[in-house]
């Protein structure tokens, strides 16, 4: 009998959350280690799969270490779970982020039971989105995300936490309506709620024109909220600012990226007339997504809100590179979902440690810092350099496939101009990421920063290992792309790029 390897994926985290709510003579170092064990088991288990991916052409698009049972006959629903090279690497994503968060949090004394049992539901959660093969357990498993998500802002958050809990909510309650009305068209149309099935039958036959560009619609304004594509965008930056710093990190690392997964996935694989249809308005979203976020990224004063802002530009990219609709333009936007996550999750980790040791967050106030945190200084600035899309990281090479792919689309016409005018948000990271740098390590240090400390072992540690990953990806992307590759190519073929 074969190991049902994704399940447990998604289980272990589960029993780890029960055990740890209901177990009372738990103490809080003991459930630090339950956690840390409850993540560290599902990372070691993608990282089987991850190995034992066949990446053959002629696994293209197969799902692989699939599972699958009756589930409510009824309506043909299955608990039904797969990978292929497109889920894969947010599989690996998600357990690697959710393994570093627990380090990460390390230090919550706060209700720590409460947290650390969130934080692991939230994790089998977000893993669930990237494995379901049915359309109702992908839809569980995405709205299942947001009880936790609003626990642990509300509680465990700063500032104006509860506002900020209560408006991620009403959005994600609003992309989930969108996208419960796509599952249901789909299925009174097609009677199927199996996604490889829809994927690989021609829609044409069962749906008119018009039903097919609305349930298009309401998918990618589903997607689109959590991505977050502009003008959906105005929960992110209030989520990240008073979100504690590790739910700040899965929101970055993990969370954002079923967005985008989902469009390659769902509005890309199953309509493609669609997806040509209406590239040219999404591509404009790009560009407002690169160019807005990364400008008003310069105007921020608080560094987690900055942070926030520049992912809204960065998943401009993002959008560009899936809606070019080429081969290589959508590997790369792929890339730059994995990239962005292990980046921007160092970012956020590293502004905690700045945060949490000086007792600041407003920008103009800091200053310096680099003569007592020389350690934290160093990973930010490895960290800055990443999201400049510096030569030898992940954030270059996925922001050059980006690129090269989109431009070099004949699929989507005028896909030049677009990919020229996001050309502008890599001069907008440079800038905002420099300034900051000036502004938070360097300059006048302030007296009241005296006796500051350092990273300590723990944040060093996460921090190490958020790093290599970069520089990994970055000098081997070869190690990735294969896998993405193998996913993204019958898609790609649905339009005749390359």
């Amino acid at each position: 009998m074969d190991i049902p390897l994704l399940t447990l994926t998604i289980a272990i985290p589960i029993a780890g959350t029960l055990l740890i709510a209901f177990w009372p003579r738990l103490s809080p170092r003991t459930i630090r280690w339950v956690s840390l064990i409850a993540t560290a088991i599902p990372l070691l288990i993608s990282l089987i799969i991850f190995i034992g991916f066949d990446r053959s052409d002629s696994m293209s698009g197969v799902m692989q270490f699939t599972e699958k049972l009756s589930w409510i006959p009824l309506i043909n629903a299955n608990y039904s779970l797969g990978v292929d090279g497109l889920s894969l690497p947010f599989l690996v994503l998600t357990t690697f982020i959710g393994f570093l968060v627990i380090l990460i949090s390390w230090k919550i004394d706060l209700r720590v039971r409460e947290y650390f049992a969130w934080v692991l539901l939230l994790q089998a959660a977000i893993t669930g989105v990237f494995i379901a093969t049915d359309f109702l357990l992908f839809f569980i498993f995405w709205e299942l995300e947001l009880i936790p998500m609003y626990f642990l802002i509300a509680i465990w958050g700063a500032g104006r936490k509860e506002y900020s809990a209560l408006k991620y909510v009403l959005y994600t309650l609003l992309g989930g309506a969108f996208i419960l009305a796509g599952i249901l068209i789909l299925y009174f149309a097609t009677g199927s709620l199996d996604m490889t099935n829809l994927i690989s039958a021609d829609l044409t036959e069962v749906m008119k024109s018009g039903a097919l560009a609305l349930t298009f619609i309401f998918f990618f304004l589903g997607f689109a909220i959590k991505l977050p594509v502009f003008p959906f965008h105005t929960w992110l930056p209030d989520a990240h600012t008073d979100a504690p710093t590790a739910v700040s990190v899965i929101l970055a690392g993990t969370l954002l990226k079923m967005g985008g997964y989902a469009m390659i996935r769902i509005n890309a694989s199953m309509f493609p007339d669609e997806a040509l249809k209406f590239a040219p308005v999404i591509l404009v979203l790009a560009v407002i997504n690169v160019i807005y976020g990364g400008a008003i990224t310069l105007k921020q004063t608080d560094i987690k809100r900055l942070i926030a802002y520049s992912s809204i530009s960065h998943m401009g990219f993002v959008l560009l590179g899936i809606f070019a609709l080429s081969q290589i333009s959508m590997v790369g936007a792929s890339l730059q979902m994995v990239s962005h996550g292990i980046i921007t999750g160092l970012l956020f980790a590293i502004v905690g440690v700045v945060m949490h040791n000086s007792h600041e967050r407003s920008i103009p106030k800091l200053g310096g810092l680099a003569n007592q945190m020389p350690r934290t200084a160093i990973i930010f600035i490895l960290g800055g350099l990443g999201a400049m899309g510096v030569p030898a990281t992940s954030g270059f090479i996925a922001e050059v496939t980006v690129f090269l792919g989109s431009f070099s689309s004949g699929v989507v016409g005028g896909i030049q101009v677009f990919t020229l005018l996001c050309l502008l948000g890599i001069l907008l990271a440079a800038a905002y990421i420099l300034w900051t740098v000036q502004r938070v390590f360097f300059g006048l240090p302030h007296p009241k920063f005296e006796g500051v400390h350092d990273a300590d072992k723990v944040e060093q540690t996460f921090s190490i290992i958020f790093i290599a990953a970069m520089f990994v990806i970055g000098l081997y992307p070869r190690i990735i792309t294969d896998v993405i590759d193998s996913g993204i190519r019958p898609i790609a073929a649905l339009f005749g790029g390359s």
